[in-house]
């Protein structure tokens, strides 16, 4: 799992809104005042999530004029709404009026270029959309189309069946998740593991024989039949992470994999063709299958290559001959095609693409992979981020607009400039850069916060101390690992967040993709006949390399090789869950 640093960033294109929410949406189509300078505009306006008190809205704005350098929406409610919480956008309101303002990476708004920022708000009594906006002081000509009666009870779920011949917003609305029994029952077997092991995780196809299956162990078809069981008449979730792409993650020698560089016809015909096959069968049809495809690989061709400071051959060579691009562009036309597969990209997470120069160039990269071989951005469903990994979802004790005498949280030795403390910031920004690179204004987020929890008695309860910006921010931070990009079998590592649907703007699902208690890696070099290798970040004697400013590796000792059940990390996620058990 190669993690890397930063330098400067790029500056993001800027999109405007979508409020996305359960029932009210109004769509605001306007053109420029003759001689103003502001563009016209569109305005997707949608509440997304909606509460006998409050809401949750997303906004998108498509430019549909002249370029604007920075941009300011308006609006005004007819109710007594309040802005509470918002992202991506500096929100402010004065009695019904509220003003949202571009922040400094995301003002750039080309023409026919598009952004998102999204709120919470409160409410009593009817939460009607708004029926005019304002792009930079011009009223944009408005047609607005709100439900025909828009709900002052909304209901307690989204709806949970899409119309015929579509795709559910979020699939994992209203829908049960699969429970892989063979980890629950490693789970299970272990000393306290019963308190977590009837939740769902992600089903790993990180090899060809994984998918067929073996006499000890479920393949595919063996994993869908049991969903079939679990599901019963209701909705139901499979979690499958499609992962063995030529060359696999160039930077990290734990999780290589057992294709070559160049076998990129093997990926195509004997692992994803298969795959498609099963997943096309109508005997599933039933079933909600999210594919989380190809993780920690597209982001090496951004991080570690000749010209970084942490360049890689290997990396050299898969950006050569660009099969990582030509593989997850396969997969997602293949997986795409088949009516109830939702596709999920890796988006990687904030400590490794949340600089200047990685974030956009990754965007970017993502949008080259999921036009590629035949594929279209629409058979992208999402993006998952902080698969396998340890940033924190949120961190309440500093914000990257803090500052410590006079000092920016940015120039902490911890954050080290990074635009985002923690995930959720990040998977919300990237989404909005995404959406404005032409993917879906829906388009929904997963986090995995499977090893995120970072509690127990480590975990600050209060901000650091305020002598300087170092002790402020590592007094207070929840993240307690030796260096961000420590990616190993982490100690002091706890269970986060359980999984669940929609738990906030533009994020689909909290998601345990990454099985807790199966090894990132192992600790010594072991002998496998899976093609994962020994790498040094996972042995706890190491003292790094630039990746992780050559601090000590954090790493717990004598763990197995990757993917296999290492029962003291699994105590350890236990012992330090957060949400405790």
């Amino acid at each position: 799992m190669s993690r890397t640093r930063r330098t400067s960033r790029t500056a993001l294109l800027a999109a405007l809104g979508l409020i996305t929410a359960t029932g009210a949406t109004a769509t605001v189509l306007g053109a420029a005042t003759a001689g103003a300078a502001a563009p016209g505009c569109k305005v997707d306006y949608r509440i997304t999530n909606q509460w006998n008190t409050g809401f949750g809205a997303d906004v998108t704005v498509t430019n549909t004029g002249d370029p604007v350098a920075s941009w300011t929406v308006e609006w005004s409610y007819a109710g007594n709404q309040q802005v509470t919480q918002g992202w991506n956008a500096t929100i402010t309101q004065s009695g019904t009026a509220v003003t949202a303002k571009s922040l400094s990476y995301n003002g750039t708004l080309t023409t026919g270029g598009s952004t998102s920022f999204g709120f919470n708000g409160s409410h009593s009594g009817t939460n009607a959309v708004p029926a005019t906006f304002k792009l930079n002081g011009v009223t944009c000509n408005t047609t607005t189309t709100p439900p025909t009666d828009p709900p002052t009870t909304p209901p307690t779920t989204p709806p949970t069946t899409p119309p015929a011949g579509s795709k559910a917003d979020n699939p994992y609305a209203g829908a049960k998740v699969y429970v892989n029994p063979e980890w629950s029952a490693k789970a299970a077997a272990e000393p306290g593991g019963t308190k977590v092991s009837n939740q769902p995780t992600g089903v790993w196809l990180d090899r060809i024989a994984a998918v067929n299956g073996s006499a000890t162990s479920m393949g595919l078809r063996a994993h869908l039949d049991e969903a079939l069981k679990q599901k019963g008449s209701g909705e139901l979730v499979v979690q499958l992470v499609v992962y063995n792409l030529p060359g696999r993650d160039c930077a990290a020698l734990a999780s290589n994999g057992e294709l070559g560089p160049t076998e990129i016809g093997r990926y195509k015909t004997q692992y994803i063709d298969p795959i498609a096959a099963i997943l096309a069968d109508p005997k599933y049809a039933g079933l909600r299958i999210v594919t989380t495809v190809e993780i920690d690989s597209l982001p090496n061709l951004v991080t570690n290559v000749s010209g970084r400071p942490t360049a890689t051959p290997g990396c050299d060579v898969m950006k050569a001959n660009g099969n990582y691009v030509t593989g997850v562009g396969y997969a997602l036309n293949k997986l795409g095609s088949i009516a109830n597969v939702y596709n999920y990209v890796d988006a990687g997470h904030h400590g490794w693409l949340g600089w200047d120069d990685n974030f956009g160039a990754s965007a970017e990269l993502f949008k080259q992979a999921a036009t590629a071989e035949g594929s279209t951005v629409a058979n992208v469903h999402g993006f998952i981020v902080n698969t396998a990994n340890y940033s924190a979802l949120k961190e309440a004790h500093f914000g990257i607009g803090d500052s410590v005498n006079g000092v920016s949280v940015r120039q902490s030795k911890w954050v080290d400039w990074n635009r985002y403390t923690d995930e959720l910031s990040y998977a919300q920004a990237m989404r909005a850069k995404l959406v404005s690179l032409g993917f879906d204004a829906h388009l929904g987020m997963l986090i995995d916060t499977s090893r995120n929890g970072w509690g127990g008695t480590a975990r600050p309860t209060a901000p650091g101390a305020t002598t300087n910006v170092d002790t402020y921010v590592n007094g207070g931070r929840y993240d307690r690992r030796i260096h961000l990009g420590n990616w190993c079998n982490q100690s002091g590592a706890g269970l986060g967040e359980r999984p669940q649907a929609a738990p906030a703007a533009g994020i689909d699902a909290y998601v345990w993709m990454k099985p807790p208690g199966e090894s990132d890696g192992a600790s010594k070099e072991i002998p496998n006949d899976e093609g994962k290798g020994f790498d040094r970040m996972c042995d706890p004697t190491y003292t790094g390399n630039a990746r992780n400013g050559n601090s000590m590796s954090g790493a717990l000792p004598n763990a197995p090789v990757s993917g296999h059940w290492f029962s003291a990390q699994f105590q350890e996620l236990l012992k330090n869950a957060h949400p405790a058990l």
